[in-house]
């Protein structure tokens, strides 16, 4: 990615989830010369109780036990975060419920794109997101289950015409430059560069979510459902019965040259991620280490609108589509299938044996790789 690519800078117009039945027993008849034996009663089955449904309130996007049913009734603020090398360190991916790998758009001069990052906030409410960039295709249906507010930068025409289309689902007209003046965002000035005599913001936009949602009446119930299907009461994760993974690898663009890697850690009980380059390590100095890693296989494509231009929009099909994934928890994985509707329709998972999958609650690291990525997993 060159220094001037298109819309890789934002220049200085950005400003600054019966009872056992007895058998009874029966008397001898009363013609018989002697009494007869009582026959012995028929053992009967204890009791099973079901086990009872944990109605307890949690929070949508994590599964955690959430103290006060009340506090979640908040929106869910995504924001659109930039990883590629010269964009590190990010800041307030550690706070976030989930956080959405996929394609950046971008391509460098073997012709493949990087990652960005979509980080979710709504158990916690991250002060600083940063660095922050624009929207891309894939975070409509991604984020419209959640009724999300997305922090970023702007869109491409299309894609801006694509979000607001589905605005009943999201919002991602509050842009730093539509929301000038209201404290969403701010300008991180260690972070503004000077190339050739031009100044830049791409890599300096700060967002602040909290105040972010502030900026609009929608979805201020938060989300309706869980995202993810999380074990809860005396259920237990997938994984329990699952094959060790110590160590997984997604490849993000061809021969393994550009992987994300996570490593188990017992002590934490979380898998430690490593971008390209070494340890995925935030500005706070914080490693990123989610509870869960799920791994979702879907075509990846590009629109040709501004071929040639520097900048192709990436498409991930997972509108009324299915495909493979595989997840990851407590050093051990199970796979099966993903299905998912509709836009605002969330995804479904179903193991390899024909069991629903359950995960644990937690952190999640989604990473949105190609159908037919070779994701490699070491015990």
């Amino acid at each position: 990615m060159t220094a001037l690519g298109r819309r890789t800078l934002l220049a200085g117009a950005l400003g600054a989830a019966g009872a056992a039945l007895a058998a009874c027993s029966k008397k001898s008849p009363a013609a018989a010369p002697k009494p007869s034996a009582t026959p012995s009663p028929t053992p009967t089955a204890s009791p099973t109780a079901s086990p009872a449904a944990d109605t307890r309130p949690r929070w949508p996007l994590t599964g955690e036990l959430m103290k006060d049913p009340n506090a979640g009734k908040h929106a869910a603020v995504a924001v659109k975060v930039p990883d590629n090398k010269n964009e590190h360190p990010q800041a307030g991916l550690d706070q976030a419920d989930i956080v959405f790998v996929e394609l950046d758009g971008y391509r460098d001069s073997s012709g493949y794109s990087g990652t960005r990052l979509v980080p979710v906030f709504h158990s916690s409410m991250a002060r600083d997101v940063a660095p922050v960039r624009s929207v891309r295709p894939v975070d409509i249906p991604l984020l419209s289950p959640i009724n999300a507010i997305i922090g970023n930068t702007g869109a491409t025409g299309w894609v801006g015409k694509y979000a607001k289309h589905f605005g009943k689902y999201i919002e991602a007209m509050l842009t730093y430059m539509a929301t000038k003046g209201s404290g969403s965002y701010s300008i991180d000035p260690k972070r503004v560069r000077t190339y050739q005599g031009n100044t830049y913001y791409d890599r300096a936009v700060v967002c602040h979510p909290a105040v972010l949602a502030k900026q609009t009446s929608k979805f201020r119930a938060g989300p309706q459902q869980p995202y993810f299907p999380f074990a809860t009461g005396a259920d237990k994760p997938s994984t329990d019965t699952g094959k060790p993974a110590r160590r997984i690898r997604v490849p993000w663009k061809s021969g393994d040259s550009y992987d994300m890697s996570y490593a188990y850690d017992a002590k934490s009980g979380r898998y430690l991620r490593s971008m390209p380059w070494g340890p995925h390590t935030l500005a706070n100095g914080k490693r990123v280490a989610p509870v869960n890693v799920l791994v979702i296989r879907a075509r990846q494509h590009y629109d040709k609108i501004y071929h040639g231009s520097g900048h192709d929009e990436p498409i991930h099909d997972i509108i009324n589509s299915k495909g493979t994934f595989y997840y990851f928890h407590g050093g051990k994985y199970v796979t099966g299938t993903w299905s998912k509707g509709a836009v605002n329709q969330p995804f479904r998972f179903v193991l390899s044996n024909g069991a629903p999958l359950k995960m644990a609650p937690g952190q999640t690291y989604v990473e949105l790789a190609q159908r037919d990525a070779k994701v490699r997993v070491s015990a």
